[in-house]
């Protein structure tokens, strides 16, 4: 994004606008980390030569290990759910270094293209994170970011490039950079630095997960940051409007500092709201649940008071490493995550990724033309039964110590729900052959409804489903043709275009006319905007990122239901966006 106001409009003072991913306000001095990108050689070697660049390959990689496990002694310092967090993404930085296809990738392209190890790695590194980026998902994307991170540390050992670290920052300094790695993010101490701005990055990304981790406001996709900041400058880090203000007038600073100090007494006033039931101001309770893809997100759910977890995505278990997981791992992880939410139910949703993603795999699947449209999710666990029994008997098995629903994604019709549940007895059935515990009843088999052609055949489905989840992302893109990846279309990414909520609309009456729960896991349950609407056509359950749920829960308790529900009906006979946003935020201000 370009900077909003130039220094001869606004008297040297400028306005950059990114992305907030972590809340909050920072104000100090800048202090520009140039890291240094490293310079890739690029050149052909012999066929006498092949042996000897894998070993200086394989030499790298050692040291790559060796730095890690150091990171890992350090990371054990940290304080809280940033400690966990950091740990689990080191173990799998350290399985991307140990046989994976990014290794395997690595030394089939030195062998048969020829190629020296820095140019081989860097190839490498940009097929698979492109293969994820493909795949449309800010998760997946994300998890590019890993891989990117893992490959700049290669790069690093074999050209010799010695690392610089943050630790010369400046007391209440904001940290201003190209790019932050999880690592450099997790060892920023919060006493120090007030927060950081970067160029590059995403809000699913380890860096963002990581400063939401430690409170450190944070705003990324900062383009012209660089060029536009001085060692020194008078920086002010908003991530929760997504700005970084440079040289700010005495006025705006002061704006700043009043913000901060409103940010802190709001932030006081959740943490009161987390002790109050969850309940609208006319009496009617509504299920605010979590959302979480780490283990170490338990605490935060917990502390949000979520009455359970939503959504928990499973993706983190097959990621970034060598060998897919196998039941006995995926028991005790999912055990553990049911055991931290303390009798509250979990959702546990199948894997949901594409066979170019899938490990164990060579990658040759990744031609796909569209992955987002092919063989993923259901699809893919229907196809791999192998993985969807082991998947389902660590369900059950994590159900002996604690509720669980299982959820399945991409579902398009009522055969898919019923060759699962199938599967699942029948998994139940030689877990109790091998004398395992698993969960007393059969958990609830949820369909998400994430696709036109999902809602559209709602009154079916909720024939053969226990629950529904609205995943309204993916539910957006795909009746409205828009990748919001691609900056050129994002604009026209809407989910009050009227098609979206009349897809919403039928699915939440189908589902109540079948007498089954009905759930918003998407972004739109995470907006208070949004919440007089899903609560007026009539959903009761709503899950998000814990560190939405408070502010969602307050702005909970100020809603009249029986006025939501009547601005609703309004807003469902309206054909234009712009007219069903009015009616929205007229009630919203007023409400």
């Amino acid at each position: 994004m370009k900077p909003r106001r130039t220094a001869a409009e606004a008297g040297g003072e400028r306005v950059l606008e990114g992305l907030g991913v972590a809340a909050g306000v920072a104000i100090g001095p800048a202090h520009v980390y140039e890291a240094g990108s490293v310079a890739v050689p690029d050149y052909a070697i012999g066929a006498e030569q092949v042996e000897a660049e894998q070993r200086r390959f394989a030499d790298a990689v050692a040291a790559a290990r060796k730095q890690i496990a150091k990171l890992k002694t350090k990371a054990g310092a940290l304080h809280g759910s940033a400690a966990e967090e950091m740990g689990y993404l080191l173990d799998a930085y350290m399985q991307m270094l140990a046989g994976s296809r990014l290794l395997r990738g690595v030394e089939k392209r030195i062998a048969e293209q020829r190629i020296n190890a820095e140019r081989a790695v860097e190839s490498e590194i940009e097929a698979i994170a492109e293969g994820f980026a493909q795949m449309g998902d800010a998760y997946l994307a994300g998890r590019g970011e890993d891989i990117r991170d893992v490959g700049s540390r290669l790069i690093r050992q074999l050209t010799r490039t010695p690392y610089q670290t943050l630790a010369q920052a400046p007391a209440g300094s904001v940290v201003i950079a190209e790019d932050l790695s999880p690592a450099d993010t997790a060892l920023l101490d919060p006493k120090i630095v007030g927060g950081f701005a970067t160029v590059l990055g995403g809000p699913e990304g380890h860096t963002a997960i990581m400063a939401r981790s430690l409170a450190l406001p944070a705003v990324v996709g900062v383009t012209g940051l660089l060029a536009g900041v001085r060692q020194g400058e008078m920086v002010i880090v908003d991530g929760t409007r997504g700005e970084v203000t440079v040289s700010p007038s005495p006025a705006t600073l002061e704006r700043a500092k009043a913000r901060q100090e409103a940010l802190r007494q709001e932030q006081k006033q959740l943490l009161r709201v987390a002790k109050l039931p969850s309940i609208t101001r006319d009496g009617a309770h509504i299920a605010l649940e979590a959302n979480i893809e780490l283990p170490a997100e338990v605490d935060l759910a917990v502390a949000a008071a979520a009455e359970g977890i939503g959504l928990l995505r499973t993706e983190f278990l097959f990621m970034n490493r060598e060998a897919v997981p196998d039941e006995e791992e995926q028991y005790r992880m999912l055990r553990d995550i049911v055991r931290g939410m303390g009798g509250k139910p979990v959702t546990i949703r199948t894997l949901d990724i594409g066979n170019d993603k899938l490990i164990g795999t060579d990658g040759a699947a990744a031609d796909t033309v569209n992955p987002a449209l092919g063989l993923r999710a259901i699809r893919l666990s229907l196809k791999r039964r192998d993985l969807l029994e082991a998947q389902l008997a660590a369900i059950l098995r994590a159900g002996a110590h604690g509720p669980v629903r299982i959820l399945l994604p991409m579902i398009t019709s009522t055969v898919e729900i019923q060759e699962v549940r199938d599967v699942l007895r029948s998994v139940a059935r030689r877990l109790k052959r091998r004398g395992q515990r698993q969960a007393e009843e059969m958990p609830p088999l949820g369909a998400m409804i994430e696709v036109p052609g999902a809602a559209l055949s709602a009154d079916a489905l909720a024939l053969a489903a226990e629950f529904f989840a609205l995943g309204t992302n993916d539910l957006t893109q795909y009746t409205l043709a828009i990748d919001r990846g691609d900056e050129q279309v994002a604009h026209l990414y809407n989910p009050l275009h009227p098609a979206v909520l009349r897809l919403i609309q039928f699915t939440v009456e189908a589902a109540l006319r079948a007498r089954i729960p009905v759930s918003v896991c998407g972004e739109m349950a995470s907006d208070p905007r949004f919440l007089p609407l899903l609560l007026g056509l009539g959903i009761r359950d709503l899950s998000m990122a814990p560190v939405h749920l408070l502010r969602v829960k307050q702005r909970l308790r100020a809603i009249d239901l029986d006025a939501a529900t009547r601005r609703a009906r309004t807003i469902m006979e309206q054909a234009d966006p712009v007219r069903i946003a009015a009616l929205l935020d007229e009630f919203n201000g007023g409400a």
